[in-house]
């Protein structure tokens, strides 16, 4: 029995990959959009990945995704995706499995990535697919580690520091664009 108040316990993960911190020239750099925090009650509504050879992006993916319902007005405030976007894209069910085999086994590197991680673990379980297993670099994990002098750590503040220029903020794309050259400054330091 949970005492009241108690916050329950996060779902087991047994199959997810582990944290790395590692200097890496090939991965597929991962971000999502959601509707909320909870992968239990939230939904996927934007996916982004790049992959990268040799330090080098070579091939991405984007892809919007119709969560079935109307946004909650700080999704869009924050994200600028609005329901008109949404209104004839495909559902999750449609668009993961694509999703999951372009990332195929690479490592995955991502600005806070445990949340996307997770995300996209509990949605390919959901849909009957295959748990997402790939080990994962999280640029946040990374610059706390490297820059423990710093008290924040987002991935705005890393791209000033470090001098990268984001197209756009909180779209999944552009966010993989910038927690990879963020990564690409920091692995020098590790």
């Amino acid at each position: 029995m949970i005492a009241a108040g108690r916050p329950k316990a996060p779902p087991a993960r047994p199959y997810k990959g582990k944290s790395l911190l590692a200097a890496l020239d090939d991965f597929t750099a991962v971000d999502i959009e959601t509707t909320g925090l909870s992968p239990r009650y939230s939904a996927i509504i934007e996916l982004g990945a790049v992959r990268f050879r040799g330090g080098r992006p070579r091939e991405e993916v984007s892809l919007l995704v119709n969560p079935g319902f109307d946004l909650p007005p700080a999704i869009t405030a924050l994200t600028g995706i609005t329901d008109d976007m949404l209104w004839t894209a495909p559902p999750i069910a449609d668009v993961l499995p694509y999703f999951l085999d372009f990332v195929g086994s690479d490592v995955i590197l991502g600005h806070n990535v445990n949340f996307d991680v997770n995300f996209l673990y509990d949605k390919a379980l959901a849909l009957g697919l295959e748990p997402l297993a790939n080990d994962f670099v999280d640029t946040l994990r990374l610059s706390r580690r490297l820059y423990p002098e710093y008290r924040r750590h987002r991935l705005c503040d890393l791209s000033e520091r470090f001098g990268v220029v984001p197209d756009t903020a909180h779209r999944a794309l552009a966010d993989c664009y910038t927690a990879a050259a963020c990564y690409q400054y920091m692995k020098t330091k590790i």
